[in-house]
């Protein structure tokens, strides 16, 4: 039931952000949407509304305007439980929700003394931001670090990998992890093969605009994240990012799959080489058959990654001198080399060598489709003679993480070979259903 008003000026300074009003200037035009929290230099009668489209309008409340509420925010009253206190046990009805923060635009707002965009650096910040977060149960903000996702190093993956674990180990059912989306396919990939078995859903989430920007995507993708984490039939890691450009519809990527695309369209994220593992659409959730239920085997964590290793792609003029120098201190080496995987001859004797003194090296492609295949043309049976690993349809920042992983757990170069070529996680099943045909 709508609640009229009829002093606008005051009663937008009561409403909380999350708010469904309508206001109708005296020109006529009337707006409709969902209070967003304001800048800094908003004044008091200004409002920012969140309008279906998805964009953000700034309106200034005059008292000839006509302001209608049409609907408060929900919350839940289960507050989350502050990060050094033990989270409320989970209910069927009610399960809890882990949010690791780790920086990046999903948690961020715009400096407006620099322009600039910098992290949120108080919790109470995201949960204000969203104020429905929490309306279906308990969301735990756990900050990991405060970072932009190109400072993101792999032993911070590491850091998220241990507190995903222990976040389902005090009971939480599903985690989320808030993430910059420049990097985000690769911590996708590195979680994917340190966490195994997970007994709920761990979803990475990024926004390609932040909050308080004009049409952000974050307002739509954390929540549906989340919505995930709570209640879907998931046990892997995996991305929920925009399907398109509007604010409907959610896509699910496995973790190993995903690119991002676009520099800044909402849809930038895509999984590579087939379809997605589903889309979120309200409070629907659709899984396809490549989706993995929890297993029920045991929570593992294979946290120990070794990063004497490099991701390398191969261009004209890369001389076998540079090659050798970038790898002079390492144990592995990924190549993206061009079409189905291939590099200068010139370089055949220089690989061979460096197979020989123990540098394992993994070939994948830097096509934006389809994989390698050595059999093809006689330079990829010169470098499988080599001793160059291909790597089928991995994608190079899969293979980058995969590479360390293997690394982290064999000192021998034949058994890192061999865990490089072995499906881990589904990062090789059902990848190229679409060039295999029916």
């Amino acid at each position: 039931m709508s609640e009229p008003t009829f002093d606008p000026r005051k009663k937008i300074r009561e409403l909380p952000v999350g708010t469904e009003i309508e206001l109708t200037p005296p020109d006529g035009r009337t707006w409709h949407g969902i209070i967003v929290p304001s800048t800094e230099f908003s004044g008091p009668d200004i409002v920012v509304l969140k309008l279906s489209s998805g964009y953000n309008v700034g309106l200034a409340v005059t008292e000839k305007d006509v302001l209608t509420v049409i609907a408060r925010p929900k919350r839940s009253r289960t507050r989350p439980a502050p990060p050094s206190e033990a989270p409320r046990a989970a209910t069927p009805t009610s399960p809890w929700v882990a949010l690791l923060t780790t920086g990046g635009t999903i948690a961020s707002r715009v400096d407006y003394h620099t322009g600039g965009v910098k992290p949120v650096r108080d919790e109470k910040e995201i949960l204000g931001a969203f104020p429905a977060l929490d309306a279906d149960g308990p969301v735990r903000v756990l900050p990991v670090f405060e970072r932009f996702s190109e400072d993101i190093v792999p032993g911070d993956w590491v850091d998220l990998a241990n507190h995903v674990v222990e976040a389902f180990r005090q009971g939480a059912r599903g985690v989320v992890v808030a993430h910059g989306t420049d990097t985000l396919g690769f911590t996708a990939s590195a979680l994917s093969f340190m966490i195994r078995n997970p007994p709920g859903p761990v979803v990475l989430v990024g926004a390609q605009r932040s909050p308080d920007r004009p049409s952000s995507d974050g307002f739509s993708n954390l929540p549906g994240a989340v919505h995930l984490a709570r209640t879907g039939n998931l046990g892997e890691v995996v991305v929920v990012m925009h399907d398109g450009v509007s604010d409907g519809r959610l896509a699910i990527h496995r973790g190993t799959w995903v690119r991002k695309m676009h520099s800044s369209r909402r849809d930038a994220f895509q999984s590579r080489n087939g379809p997605s593992l589903g889309h979120i659409e309200g409070n629907r959730i659709e899984l396809g058959p490549d989706a993995r239920a929890p297993s029920g085997a045991p929570l593992v964590a294979e946290t120990h990654l070794d990063d004497r290793a490099v991701l390398i792609y191969y261009y004209p003029g890369l001389s076998p001198i540079r090659l050798r120098r970038l790898v002079r201190s390492e144990r592995g080496l990924i190549l993206a080399g061009t079409g189905l995987g291939h590099v200068s001859r010139a370089h055949l004797r220089g690989l061979e060598r460096l197979i020989a003194k123990g540098l394992v090296i993994g070939m994948t492609t830097q096509c934006l489709e389809g994989g390698t295949d050595p059999y093809v043309y006689a330079t990829g049976r010169d470098l499988v003679r080599a001793g160059v690993v291909y790597l089928d349809d991995l994608l190079p920042e899969t293979a980058y993480a995969k590479m360390l992983w293997a690394l982290g757990r064999a000192q021998d170069p034949a058994t890192v070979r061999a865990l490089l070529l072995e499906d881990q996680v589904g990062e090789f099943v059902g990848r190229r259903r679409l060039e295999r045909g029916p």
